[in-house]
């Protein structure tokens, strides 16, 4: 049995540009890997692929992204496994975190170790671009720039030592929608930009940027509400992350940390944690 964490992801700024004749949307957005992480357990067993996610029956189906990465897998190296997958879900499903896109590229990665399939990162990249936009992020690196549709990667700088909360009210929204929202023509002309420095916590608080929130607190106001009491509770700064809905807030010392997540640990129906970039 193989036994590895599944990260999930922040996105710190995201301008969308403009959109493409293929129906996604040109993007500039810095991404960074979290401590909050699912647990994926890869044993060889039966006679075909297997996926168990214990308290999430809805995920155990062929359309999760991690069957389809196995697919992806067999297609290209013609690999022949019977495989039991467990999926330990502790990122919150559809919450701009990015865990199924986590999940799928884990998928990628292990197999292609677990089996000797000796392809490149870049091979699984391309692959996983395939999946989902999100995909060859997590099979980059802890942290990068990504633009086109999500899938031109390039390094970024590693973040100093800081907090973040995430709040998530468990409303559901449709990336689609969200982006559909934006109502950005094709003949739209490209987005000026300017690249925010995030060399300390006060650089990154103030170039926290996302085009989506505008899109997703018009759909679900009582985001802005949490992002607004984010800041109150002594966050540096706040931003959704993705599409929505998670909201987090950043924070330079701990102890006022404990006291974001006591503040809005009161809703009992949210998701509220504090995590670390990784």
């Amino acid at each position: 049995m193989v036994r590895v964490f599944s990260p999930a992801k922040l996105n710190l700024y995201l301008r969308v540009l403009n959109k493409r004749s293929d129906g996604y949307h040109n993007i500039i957005t810095r991404m960074q890997k979290i401590d909050l992480m699912d647990i994926l357990e890869f044993r060889e067993k039966g006679s075909h692929v297997v996926l168990k996610c214990p308290g999430f029956p809805q995920l155990e189906n062929n359309e999760n992204l991690i069957c389809k990465a196995v697919r992806s897998l067999q297609e290209e190296t013609g690999l022949n496994a019977a495989l039991e997958i467990t999926l330990h879900k502790l990122i919150p499903t559809a919450a701009g975190l990015g865990g199924g896109s986590s999940n799928a590229a884990t998928t990628l990665m292990t197999l292609n170790k677990m089996f000797a399939l000796n392809l490149s990162q870049e091979k699984l990249m391309a692959i996983g671009t395939r999946l989902g936009a999100d995909v060859p992020f997590f099979i980059y690196g802890d942290q990068a720039w990504a633009s086109g549709i999500g899938d031109h990667l390039e390094k970024a700088e590693k973040l100093p030592h800081l907090w973040c909360v995430l709040v998530n009210s468990r409303v559901e929204i449709s990336t689609r929608e969200v982006y559909e929202g934006l109502n950005l023509g094709l003949t739209n002309p490209i987005i000026n930009y300017s690249i925010p420095q995030f060399s300390t916590v006060t650089e990154i608080a103030e170039g926290l940027h996302n085009d989506l929130e505008k899109v997703s607190f018009g759909l679900f106001p009582e985001l802005k509400v949490i992002k607004k009491r984010m800041l109150e509770v002594g966050a540096l700064g706040a931003l959704m992350s993705g599409s929505g809905p998670t909201i987090y807030g950043l924070f330079g010392h701990e102890s006022a940390v404990q006291q974001a997540v006591e503040v809005f640990g009161e809703n009992k129906n949210w998701f509220v944690k504090a995590v670390r970039p990784l």
